[in-house]
């Protein structure tokens, strides 16, 4: 026997999910407090639990900043609203619906980030993973969907680029931007706010003209390991970021 789905007013306020409601709302904020927004535009999501077709947005229209957990949208693989007091843009899962169902990653942070927007835009179209501490992080983490085809206002954009993620969780988008995912939104936030201060340095670095000193990958990948191996300090940050941005 299978069990009859949650019915969507209720399932959005059980208190599993306004907890997940809570998150992405701070996520939000914390990302337009490290200006890590652009406008009102970009998305952020997460995958209910147990519920693979439906998911939790930001609204359309709102600044990052101002976004609360009663802001927070409840929508399906479609981009209908199931719950919540706010419209969502029309264009917002053509990205994120389809790493949720191809890439199954539960949460799905999509921005324009200036710096690493500034290195997809480079014949690199990505982060340099031996060059810094925090880049290091990332290494073996990064996928590159070179591709731009104009704006994701089809489902055809979202597919290629959740194809091209290949298991990687963070994906540079050619003259674009970032999608950057996780299994939770402290860790998938944590890692978007360090692969920005990874790429600003990186640009830093090649502004100053001087010779680049890369570490040998094999000691990159041992500190991947190690700042993925434990990953108490992204629960601390959010936490931090709970406090300051309340």
């Amino acid at each position: 026997m299978t069990r009859d789905p949650m019915p969507a007013p209720d399932l959005f306020n059980t208190p599993e999910v306004r907890a997940l409601r809570a998150d992405l709302a701070l996520a939000l904020r914390a990302a337009a407090h490290h200006a890590l927004s652009e406008g009102v535009c970009n998305h952020f999501s997460v995958v209910l639990p147990g519920e693979g077709d439906r998911f939790l947005i930001n609204p359309r229209g709102l600044h990052w900043s101002e976004v609360h957990a009663d802001d927070i949208v409840m929508i399906d693989s479609t981009g209908a609203v199931l719950a919540g007091r706010h419209a969502v843009e029309p264009t917002a899962m053509f990205i994120h619906g389809a790493v949720h169902r191809i890439a199954r990653q539960a949460v799905v942070l999509h921005t324009h980030m200036p710096c690493a927007t500034a290195l997809a835009c480079t014949s690199a179209r990505a982060l340099d993973t031996t060059l810094s501490q925090n880049a290091m992080r990332f290494h073996g983490r990064v996928a590159v969907d070179a591709h731009y085809n104009g704006l994701a206002l089809d489902a055809t954009e979202g597919v290629r680029i959740a194809r091209a993620m290949q298991g990687a969780d963070v994906v540079f988008l050619g003259n674009h931007g970032v999608v950057v995912c996780g299994g939770r939104i402290d860790y998938a936030y944590d890692d978007l706010y360090y692969l920005e201060r990874a790429c600003q340095v990186e640009v830093l670095a090649r502004s100053t003209g001087l010779k680049l000193e890369p570490i040998d990958p094999a000691l990159a990948a041992h500190v991947a390991a190690q700042s993925n191996g434990e990953r108490m300090q992204s629960e601390l940050f959010l936490e931090s970021l709970r406090r300051a941005l309340a």
